[in-house]
């Protein structure tokens, strides 16, 4: 095999994380609102209002489990760039991100991006203001 072919294999290698990261980023998406309606149902079939306080457990795991994925992603883009510009010829399939870590953004700061905060923030803020007023149904006896 030349250095050509192993180092479109290592592009392919990469690529295939970045695909895998950014597809666990869609299905975490998926599940923070499926589950959360699904605890809303729960709700609204006559269960109280700790069912839906409940929902804010798996969105909160959900949003930073998203920024997690989304900052591996963008760690392994900045491999891949290297890669692409011939950076690491004489390490021809590492896969490790740590050189790039001071290159992309924490977590708290992925966590908070607008990408992440627009879906996850609005699920944790709809399960706060739904919990709140079920609170208030049931202590005026509704």
């Amino acid at each position: 095999m030349d250095r050509d072919e192993k180092l479109t294999k290592h592009i392919e290698l990469v690529q295939g994380v970045i695909n895998r990261m950014a597809g666990n980023s869609f299905l975490l998406k998926g599940w923070s609102v499926t589950l959360v309606a699904g605890l809303f149902a729960l709700v609204a079939t006559g269960g109280n209002w700790a069912f839906a306080a409940l929902g804010l457990l798996p969105s909160l795991s959900f949003w930073w489990l998203d920024a997690y994925y989304l900052r591996q992603e963008r760690l392994f883009r900045k491999l891949h760039d290297a890669i692409r510009r011939g950076e690491l010829d004489s390490d021809l399939y590492w896969m490790s991100t740590t050189k790039y870590e001071a290159e992309v953004a924490g977590l708290a700061s992925t966590a908070f991006s607008k990408s992440v905060i627009g879906l996850h923030g609005a699920v944790i803020l709809t399960v706060i203001v739904v919990t709140a007023v079920l609170v208030v149904r049931a202590s005026q006896g509704v």
